[in-house]
Parts: C-alpha cells; sequence; structure tokens
C-alpha cells in the first residue's frame, strides 16, 4: 500500500491523474484505518456500502479523461447532512431509522466534483453539544488522546481526518462545531458567511446560526472545497451569491485583537501564551497588531443561548411521532406525543427546547426574546464597527485544549463557556477559520492549540490569505 498519509487535495489529484494509484486504492486505505482504528475512536456512525463503486466509477472517468477538483477523493459528512438513500439520524435516537429522501445542496455539489462519499460520521444529537458526549450512540474520541472529547458538534468528522480515516470532512456550524473541534483536533476549520453555503438538506438546529462548513489539514483544501460549495440555491432563500477575492501572497493585513474580550475568566494560561505566540509569529509576516474595542462581545454567550433555544424549540416541533421518525405508542395521542419525545430525545436536547420554549412563551418573550434580539444587533455593530479600521479579529478558538471524556457532562454550563469565543461568529453572520496554531503537552500526550481569524462578510479571502501566510502554504 502507498503512503496516503500526508494528502491534500493537490497531491492527491496529480497522483490519481498521472495513474500512480487508483481511488479504489485510495478509499481502501481510509477503509483500512476506519477498520483499525474506528472501533476505539468511534469517528463515524455507518460506512456506505457503495463507497468502492463510487471509486471505482471515479476512476472509470479518470480513464476518459474527465476532470473534477475532487474526483475520486474521500469525504465523510457528519450525520445530519441529508444523502438520497442513506440514513440521516443528526446521532439521534428520534431519527435512527429515517433515510433521507434528497441530498443537500451543498454534498450533491461535493459529489458533482467527483467526491467519494465515505459514510457518515458522528455528532452531538441534532448538533447540541460541544464534545459530542450527547451523542445517543456514545461519544466519539480525540485521536490525538483518546481519553479526551474531539469537540462538537461536528466531533466525528473531525475525529475521522484527524485519525487518517478520510481526506476531507464536511461538518455543520451554529456556534462553533466546525471550528472548535478543528482546534481540538489540530486541523482546519471554516465557517463561512451566513448563506454563503445553502443550508437545504441540513437538518435544522438554530436557523439563523446554522452553515455547513468545511473541515481539512490545510488552508487551501479548505478553500477548495469551500468555493466547490458556495452559491446562491433556489431551495434556501438567504443564501447569497458573490464573488470570492484572491488576496496576493504577501499582502500585509490589519489585525485587531478585542482586548477586553482577552480577559475573561477561565482561559488557559498555555492558551493565552500560544496566542500571544501565535501574534508574534503574526507581525514577523508583516501584518500589523492593533488593539479593537468590542464592548458587546462578552454577552454574545448568554445572547446566543437564548436566540438558539428559542430557534431549537421551534425547529425540533416537528418530531411529534406523527410524520416521520420515533413514534413510541401511549394511552391517547397526547400520550404517544409525550413519550416519544421523552424517549426520542436526550437530556440535552430536552433541556434545550424547555429553554427555548419558555422564552418564547407570552410571559417571558419581552423580557428574554426580544432583548437578546436587541444585543444581537448590538453585537452585529461591533463587529462592523471593528471591520472599518482592520481587515480581521483575532481570538483563540476555545478557552481550552481538548479535556477529559465526561470532565464537564454534569456541569452544562461549565460546557457552554466552551464556546465563548466562537458564537459571536455565528450571531453577526460573518466568516471565521480555526487554524492549528501549536500544542500543549499534557500527561505525556501533545493536545492541539488553534487560533480563530474573523472577516467582515463576504471576505472568506482574508481568512484564506491569514491561514496560509500563517502556516506557511
Amino acid at each position: 500500500m502507498k503512503n496516503f498519509a500526508n494528502l491534500t487535495i493537490k497531491t492527491a489529484r496529480e497522483g490519481l491523474d498521472k495513474k500512480e494509484f487508483s481511488s479504489v486504492e485510495l478509499t481502501q486505505y481510509y477503509l483500512d484505518n476506519i477498520k483499525a482504528k474506528d472501533t476505539e475512536i468511534h469517528a463515524y456512525m455507518e460506512i456506505f456500502t457503495d463507497v468502492l463503486e463510487q471509486a471505482k466509477k471515479a476512476d472509470e472517468k479518470i480513464a476518459r479523461g474527465e476532470k473534477g477538483e475532487l474526483l475520486g477523493i474521500p469525504v465523510s459528512i457528519k450525520d445530519n447532512i441529508l444523502y438520497l438513500g442513506h440514513k440521516a439520524s443528526a446521532s439521534s435516537k428520534m431519527l435512527e431509522n429515517y433515510t433521507a429522501t434528497y441530498t443537500s445542496t451543498g454534498l450533491q455539489k461535493v459529489i458533482e466534483a467527483g467526491a467519494v462519499i465515505i459514510g457518515r460520521t458522528n455528532m452531538d444529537e441534532f448538533a447540541m453539544g460541544g464534545s459530542t458526549e450527547n451523542s445517543a450512540y456514545g461519544p466519539s474520541k480525540n485521536p490525538h488522546d483518546t481519553s479526551r472529547v474531539p469537540g462538537g458538534s461536528s466531533g466525528g468528522a473531525a475525529a475521522s481526518l484527524a485519525g487518517d480515516m478520510t481526506l476531507l470532512a464536511l461538518g455543520t456550524d451554529t456556534g462553533g462545531s466546525v471550528r472548535q473541534p478543528a482546534s481540538f483536533c489540530g486541523l482546519v476549520g471554516l465557517k463561512p458567511t451566513y448563506g454563503a453555503i445553502s443550508r437545504y438538506g441540513i437538518m435544522a438546529m438554530g436557523s439563523s446560526l446554522d452553515q455547513i462548513g468545511p473541515l481539512s489539514k490545510t488552508v487551501t483544501d479548505n478553500e477548495i472545497l469551500f468555493k466547490i460549495m458556495k452559491g446562491a440555491d433556489r431551495f434556501d432563500s438567504t443564501t447569497i451569491q458573490y464573488e470570492i477575492l484572491d488576496l496576493p501572497k504577501g499582502k500585509k493585513l490589519k489585525i485587531g485583537v478585542p482586548q477586553e474580550f482577552m480577559k475573561i475568566d477561565g482561559l488557559d494560561e498555555e492558551v493565552r501564551k500560544n496566542f500571544l505566540d501565535s501574534l508574534e509569529k503574526l507581525k514577523s509576516l508583516g501584518h500589523e497588531i492593533v488593539d479593537v474595542s468590542m464592548p458587546n462581545l462578552g454577552y454574545a454567550l448568554a445572547v446566543y443561548y437564548i436566540l438558539m433555544p428559542a430557534e431549537v424549540s421551534s425547529n425540533l416541533a416537528r418530531f411529534d411521532g406523527v410524520k416521520y421518525g420515533l413514534h413510541v405508542e401511549g394511552k391517547n395521542i397526547i400520550d404517544d406525543y409525550f413519550k416519544t419525545r421523552h424517549e426520542g430525545f436526550g437530556k440535552e436536547v430536552r433541556r434545550r427546547i424547555l429553554l427555548g420554549t419558555y422564552v418564547l412563551s407570552s410571559g417571558y418573550y419581552d423580557s428574554y426574546y426580544n432583548k437578546a434580539g436587541i444585543v444581537r444587533d448590538l453585537i452585529i455593530e461591533d463587529y462592523k464597527k471593528a471591520f472599518e479600521s482592520v481587515d480581521s479579529i483575532v481570538t483563540p478558538t476555545a478557552p481550552s485544549p481538548a479535556f477529559k471524556l465526561g470532565s464537564k457532562t454534569a456541569n452544562p454550563l461549565e460546557m457552554y463557556l466552551e464556546d465563548i469565543f466562537t458564537v459571536p461568529v455565528n450571531i453577526a453572520g460573518v466568516p471565521a477559520i480555526s487554524i492549528p496554531s501549536g500544542f500543549k503537552e499534557v500527561e505525556g500526550k501533545k493536545l492541539p492549540l488553534g487560533i480563530q481569524f474573523v472577516a467582515s462578510l463576504k471576505r472568506e479571502d482574508v481568512l484564506f490569505r491569514l491561514g496560509k501566510d500563517f502556516l506557511g502554504e
């Protein structure tokens, strides 16, 4: 078997087109790794039965001279991304046997580009969580240290890539669910501009916050995958069409640091040191580092945990034991409903539905939901004002490296604090990328750390330029 361990899209494309190896050989390499590793890591929910058949068809296309950036390249998909004729459960008992009746737009573009869809990956149930411990089918583990979480909710997607069990992975990001696992697993993870990639065919959690996002080992691979998936979609009225600029190599940018936001309690000292070292590296690359004032970012987590549960409550109301999904027989129709939702949803999902229903109720709508909407506007204004003077804003991606399995499950508030640097981005709808920035050694294991670059709307080009500069691509 050839050495496929450090392949990128570019090197895989060259090898496939020059017939140095086939898509079948490449896919079999990942299947062998899955067989050897995934019993412990549990990145995948299912390996699709037609994987090698997909790879064989890709080889036939390559032999005919057909082209495609992803032609013959294996990709894993998160378990809340619909793929026609395949199960999609969102790692919930509620949809354990649900089979998708259509393919999501973002995934369809990846398929049309020639990718081999290898399987669906584990996640926090309905994307609610930051550790993949809320999956109804058991947690995924971090390939860098299997006693620790891979992050969440796209933890299975990140683990499949970090564990060398795929070449690319697709996740979704509602409050950091691509970027935080990328940080924990030493990967590149992108949350695009809201509307850049269609949400059609992605199981909704928070409709004003959700975005599909690519996970990769390099910024260049991430950029390729993003450009393939982006674009307007007639099935999703929130999508937008815009051209991505290509900033030249060597372009010097001004990067803002929200100093008041960096003074939060609970920031790991090694993370802080790594962040300061990263700023020095950016300076050495010729970029200018300045302070920016963003006084309302400190309210973002509170705003998020009002708006997101409200949207969860609305979106998950459809799972009533009647239309589709799980049905549990009760004494009458109302009892059917209560029993189905109690047995079908896990504890964290039920917690967020209850909270969301509460903040939307007639006695509390104005007190909580309306006020959260007002503060959301203030956070958006903070970003707009900051981007008048800087090209990008930089923070750590997460306040700590990957934490131990089970260490935060008893304290939901402590778990929610892991999202403190990522949720403002989703609230404002702006794009952000997490880039590997170093390691923290703990108990003899090197745990990855990440930094997050944020840019103004439609300026993913700034993120890709900074990421490539930082990683030397």
